[in-house]
């Protein structure tokens, strides 16, 4: 069906190379009999687990750990599939992470994981997000075969957040709110988009040409990782001078000296990266100098 409603050529992806693909499948069987054991619908448990590990997806990028999904997806559509990572990405997406969607949808209906989302709200107040080094989080790393992940499996606003908010809420209510539309309903904003919306949006990026393209569409999946690892270097350095203006005025006015030196440099080189990025996207020179003050730069460099 990847032809359906889609303009590119492969009408099947070849998954013979990836085992876990047909392992994935077999125990979702399983999963499915869980959740109508539940009272579920296994499309739902199903829809809830897409969402989030297709959010996980789109993050991935910047996740210097990962290593299973390029893998992966250069087995399923590196040589099949024609165009640029982002275009590979969005034919390959669904076969790559279908074995990570059966695991989640495993996790969520496990009532020993639920107790756990239920203790790291702390059993009292109003629902939280999810700590960073939540142990919900840290099974859920480990049941995916990432124990890394703990920190990063729920980004605000996602929907594994909504998943634990509506446990909570069931938990605490003693009467089930109509409006409550459960831990298994995935609401608009989170639905993942299908491979022919992405497809066509990339197609419609690309062909608007110069300052009119989508950023993701035109800086290599790479370049703005580094350009994102810069900011969050600098953001790192500037966080660590909270407290800093105590103790003797020699020790503070250097820590606060390198430490501000430090963060300038890694900025400095995050703009000029942007800069080079958004001229070779095909954004005007005179509009990025004017935006990033360097035209004095440009101007001495093209003398040089």
């Amino acid at each position: 069906m990847l032809d359906a409603d889609a303009d590119q050529h492969l009408e099947n992806l070849d998954l013979r190379t990836i085992p876990e693909v047909v392992g994935a499948q077999r125990r979702w069987r399983e999963v499915s009999r869980r959740a109508r054991w539940a009272g579920v619908e296994p499309a739902e448990v199903f829809g809830m687990a897409r969402a989030v590990v297709c959010q996980w997806w789109e993050h991935s990028l910047h996740w210097e750990q990962e290593r299973i999904w390029p893998h992966r997806l250069e087995q399923v559509a590196g040589r099949g599939a024609r165009g640029d990572v982002d275009r590979r990405r969005a034919i390959g997406r669904d076969a790559v992470v279908f074995p990570e969607i059966v695991a989640v949808a495993d996790v969520l209906l496990d009532p020993a994981a639920e107790e756990l989302a239920w203790t790291d709200s702390g059993r009292a107040g109003l629902p939280r997000p999810l700590p960073g080094e939540s142990r919900f989080g840290r099974h859920l790393g480990e049941q995916v075969g990432r124990p890394w992940l703990g920190p990063l499996a729920a980004p605000d606003g996602g929907p594994l957040i909504t998943w634990k908010a509506a446990v909570i809420r069931r938990r605490w209510h003693t009467k089930v709110d109509p409006y409550d539309a459960g831990p298994w309903r995935v609401r608009a904003d989170q639905q993942p988009p299908t491979m022919a919306a992405l497809l066509r949006e990339q197609t419609r990026e690309k062909t608007a040409g110069g300052s009119g393209t989508n950023w993701r569409s035109t800086v290599p999946p790479e370049q703005r990782m580094f350009i994102t690892n810069l900011i969050e270097a600098a953001q790192d350095e500037l966080l660590q001078l909270r407290g800093a203006h105590q103790g003797r005025t020699a020790d503070a006015a250097r820590l606060l000296l390198q430490r501000l030196s430090h963060s300038v440099d890694l900025l400095d080189q995050a703009l000029r990266e942007t800069a080079l990025a958004a001229v070779t996207a095909g954004v005007a020179l005179y509009d990025v100098e004017q935006w990033a003050g360097l035209d004095t730069v440009t101007a001495d460099e093209n003398d040089e």
